[in-house]
């Protein structure tokens, strides 16, 4: 399959391998590019580190979240290209994905999206109750993300809300409780997507404009890169916040230097007017949520 232009499409290594019946499913699922997966998963890792609970119950939580992040990642991304498939047919980047290039029809999507919906409800009903209520309400974020670039030029904080809320209901799964260290943490997760977002639509500067949709890399422009370091910085300060609010010990800050030097690393390395640059910045927030992870964990010892 060969895409139109610029494009994070990936159709080689072990996905070119898969039967052709299941390639358009598995790219509609977005599992050619598992840095998204990632990217809801860790702000969970965090939550469940942060919460504190026994190594047993912590290592069973890791591995639910870790396939509720496949499942429910995937159930996003045909929330997404189901809303946007008209959008995306005019975009460089995203012409090639199967609802837009019509190698899948919207009832496929649709009963696709039924199997994961149930998957992901199966997971679910494996956390405590209170989990289980903000994984619910969590829903009406996935279903209206894909509408924020109509009526907003922040779109990214929207997903910001909707990726980040693995942090909460990650520290919840596992403390069973609500608290000032969640609501820490939760802001944490919100500035670092509303970033790595911000990063990841500059991409698509010039075909948002021609299509009318909003984007803050429209916004911000040249201005980009002081906001991610107020964005950046705001996450490690409200990480540190979180665990001090935990009870976490003196070696969580400075291990939190390890993310605040790979935060600004991408802040001085990006171009925004490179697409290349902009994927490459996008996808080495998966060390820094790992060194996140990392620098929490530490803060136990």
């Amino acid at each position: 399959m060969e895409m139109p232009g610029h494009t994070d499409i990936v159709v080689d290594g072990w996905i070119a391998r898969a039967p052709p019946r299941w390639l358009p499913y598995l790219l509609l699922a977005r599992l050619d590019r598992p840095i998204g997966i990632w990217l809801l998963f860790l702000p969970g890792l965090w939550g469940i580190i942060l919460a504190g609970a026994s190594i047993a119950a912590s290592a069973r939580l890791v591995v639910l979240f870790a396939i509720g992040s496949i499942v429910m990642r995937a159930a996003g991304c045909v929330v997404n290209d189901i809303w946007d498939r008209d959008i995306d047919r005019r975009v460089a980047r995203t012409a090639g994905r199967p609802l837009a290039s019509g190698a899948l029809r919207r009832r496929q999507a649709l009963a696709f999206l039924a199997i994961l919906l149930l998957a992901g409800l199966i997971i679910l009903l494996q956390l405590n109750r209170l989990a289980q209520t903000l994984g619910a309400a969590s829903l009406v974020l996935v279903a209206l993300y894909p509408l924020a670039k109509r009526i907003t030029n922040w779109p990214q904080a929207v997903m910001g809300f909707t990726f980040g809320f693995g942090a909460p209901l990650g520290y919840a799964a596992g403390s069973g409780r609500v608290d000032a260290a969640l609501v820490a943490l939760y802001g944490a997760a919100i500035l670092w997507d509303l970033g790595f977002d911000t990063i990841y639509a500059h991409q698509d500067r010039e075909d948002d404009a021609m299509v009318g949709v909003g984007s803050a890399a429209l916004v911000l422009g040249e201005k980009t890169r002081p906001f991610l370091a107020a964005c950046y910085g705001g996450t490690i300060a409200l990480l540190a916040a979180a665990g001090w609010l935990r009870g976490l010990g003196a070696w969580l800050y400075p291990a939190l230097f390890v993310p605040a030097f790979l935060l600004a690393r991408q802040v001085i390395a990006l171009d925004i007017h490179d697409p290349a640059n902009c994927l490459k910045q996008f996808r080495s927030n998966r060390e820094a949520g790992l060194a996140v992870a990392g620098a929490i964990l530490i803060g136990w010892l």
